[in-house]
């Protein structure tokens, strides 16, 4: 018997290695052919030889697209690090007051905060279009960094607020019996042990902006601004597409959302089961 149970054990664990590995290629095979794609002349594709391997691999669509888009990765750069940043400057302290002050509707508060994440974009850009038009904010950095901070700012206080609740009461209570304020508390014992849930937030909410295509299209109606988003979208045409420089510029796009999810990764996982524990 106990031969049959060393026997079947390892048979479970190469069987669940195995759907793991199936879920996962599926998963990666959009980036795979992404990539695919554009290291291969366009003629491959009119021609419909298109191969699995792009061998050997062109690079000449990534040195046209680098030179082309430079200017609008380096916008979004600019957008989603300040939305990020904006975001937390007004999350963290809610999230504090939210924890921290018996507010007698808190929960109704945080049930709508949980709404406005379910409205669509399309909804909150009409919306915000014609208030912009008459502040003046419409193809403005200014505008759009606020446009995007209106999406992540609810969601950031949703993760900050899970994260603070499941720090000990106590720390503020001492921080307060010594003689701090709240705003000490805040700045010198909530904010360093709330490292992982700031990343976290930070790092969706750069997220939400780095993406963002339809605040990008609809606030900027000039085309003063064009973030990486609309810089693909400009090379889809009503008669012809260049597949090859779209993907390339995909890959290009990737690349800096990969990099800080890959170096914030175990903060991210942290900071999202943070309040987990304790609520």
């Amino acid at each position: 018997m106990s031969r049959r149970l060393l026997f079947v054990t390892p048979l479970r664990d190469w069987t669940r290695t195995a759907i793991g590995c199936v879920i996962v290629a599926i998963i990666l095979f959009p980036l795979y052919w992404m990539t695919n794609v554009s290291l291969q002349p366009r003629a491959a594709l009119l021609a419909t030889e298109l191969r699995f391997l792009p061998i050997p691999p062109l690079t000449e669509n990534y040195v046209r697209v680098l030179g082309e888009q430079a200017g609008s990765i380096g916008t979004s750069l600019f957008i989603a690090t300040t939305t990020a940043i904006v975001c937390l400057l007004i999350a963290a302290p809610a999230a504090y007051a939210l924890v921290v002050f018996r507010l007698r509707w808190l929960t109704l508060f945080v049930l709508l905060l949980l709404i406005v994440q379910m409205i669509p974009h399309v909804v909150v850009a009409n919306a915000l279009y014609a208030i912009y038009a008459r502040a003046g904010l419409l193809n403005t950095h200014l505008g759009l960094i606020l446009a995007d901070a209106s999406m992540g700012v609810p969601f950031a206080i949703l993760i900050l607020r899970a994260f603070i609740v499941s720090l000990p009461r106590s720390l503020i209570e001492a921080a307060l019996v010594d003689g701090a304020t709240h705003w000490g508390a805040f700045t010198r014992i909530i904010l360093p042990l709330s490292r992982n849930g700031l990343i976290t937030s930070g790092l969706f909410c750069f997220l939400f902006a780095w993406s963002d295509f339809l605040f990008a299209l609809t606030m900027g109606t000039q085309g003063k601004i064009v973030p990486i988003t609309l810089g693909i979208y400009k090379y889809i045409g009503n008669e012809n597409t260049s597949w090859n420089s779209i993907m390339a510029a995909a890959v290009l796009a990737s690349i800096p959302p990969i990099v800080l999810l890959l170096a914030g990764q175990r903060y991210i996982t942290a900071g999202l089961v943070g309040g987990a524990v304790k609520e």
